[in-house]
């Protein structure tokens, strides 16, 4: 087997990226390095894999790769992939998230791969109140334009399977966190100015609810689809843990013996989903998958992370703290 994999040396890409290569599997890197992405990130696999530095958008050289290298499977985690950034300009989520996948999708069918994972999102879903969740056979109703950008992805996916017979399988996994993630989202976030004493944006009154699903147990969970997952079927992978915003915050707090004072409840995000929780039965069932890493776990080991590799986070503050101004002014 060998699996070219899109946007491996981003976040939740290279943590599956390492894994291969733990498994002894022959792997191919596509990546285009923007901001979010990090060769650093593979450094310790980085003799044993395959890179190239390549938009998915670039179909000529996306060709020549796989008639180079031939791939068994593509899993596609390349995507822009922060809602902010979708509501400050949504068109790079346009080109990377919709044609980007297009793109690859035309390319992967004209060279026969046997199987292509499309990785999705739980929030092409929409927003649940307090109580029920999301089923794959849930209706999608995507809210903001980074959403709308993977929904169309997802249908792009599904699409391809039904008019083209392309082995494609769609994953619509729940908020990763863990190591590596770059400090845009909420954990990182959270811990970085934390670690800086400084006020900490908590948007609303942080009562929106998210499922977080540590990175090592999502890359795991493709790893078992890769397995035993059927072609044109739709596969969520969860974690269960469901935690508002603000308990996410005081969490990360209390481990870093920080005083709550530090919370500074901002200005609401544009169109913010309430609450996101995927029924992962099916997953379960068929694929014989269940999450490893429960919160307090997973929370407690990020933060150790981050304290240990400070080094990583500050050679990016300078961008951070432009961005950072953009979004929570």
């Amino acid at each position: 087997m060998k699996l070219l994999v899109t946007g491996g040396a981003g976040f939740i890409g290279s943590e599956f990226v390492r894994q291969a290569v733990r498994y002894g599997i022959d792997t191919v890197v596509v990546d285009k390095l923007t901001y979010a992405g990090d060769l650093e990130r593979l450094k310790e696999v980085e003799d044993k894999i395959t890179f190239y530095k390549c938009d998915i958008n670039n179909r000529e050289f996306l060709e020549d790769i796989f008639k180079r290298e031939k791939p068994t499977a593509v899993i596609h985690w390349a995507a822009e992939s922060h809602v902010d950034r979708s509501i400050l300009d949504a068109s790079p989520f346009i080109e990377a998230n919709v044609r980007g996948t297009q793109t690859l999708l035309d390319v992967s069918k004209d060279n026969d791969v046997e199987l292509f994972i499309n990785i999705a999102t739980d929030e092409v879903y929409g927003e649940l109140g307090e109580e029920g969740q999301f089923f794959e056979t849930t209706p999608l109703n995507p809210n903001s334009p980074y959403s709308v950008s993977k929904a169309s992805a997802d249908m792009l996916g599904r699409a391809y399977f039904r008019t083209y017979g392309l082995p494609v399988v769609t994953v619509r996994p729940s908020n990763n966190y863990g190591y590596w993630q770059y400090p845009e989202k909420l954990i990182p976030v959270v811990i970085l100015k934390a670690l800086n004493n400084e006020p900490i944006p908590v948007y609303g009154t942080g009562q929106n609810v998210r499922e977080w699903l540590f990175v090592s147990d999502c890359a795991d969970a493709v790893f078992s689809i890769l397995e035993k997952g059927k072609p044109g079927e739709v596969y969520n992978v969860g974690s269960g843990e469901e935690r508002r915003n603000i308990e996410v915050v005081k969490a990360i707090l209390s481990l870093l013996n920080k005083p709550e004072g530090l919370i500074t409840f901002v200005k609401d995000r544009p169109g913010h989903d309430f609450r996101y929780s995927l029924n992962t039965e099916k997953i379960e069932r068929e694929i014989g998958w269940k999450v490893k890493v429960k919160f307090e776990e997973g929370i407690e080991k990020t933060v150790k992370w981050y304290i240990e590799n400070i080094d990583w986070v500050n050679r990016k503050l300078d961008y951070l703290k432009f961005y950072w101004q953009k979004v929570y002014s």
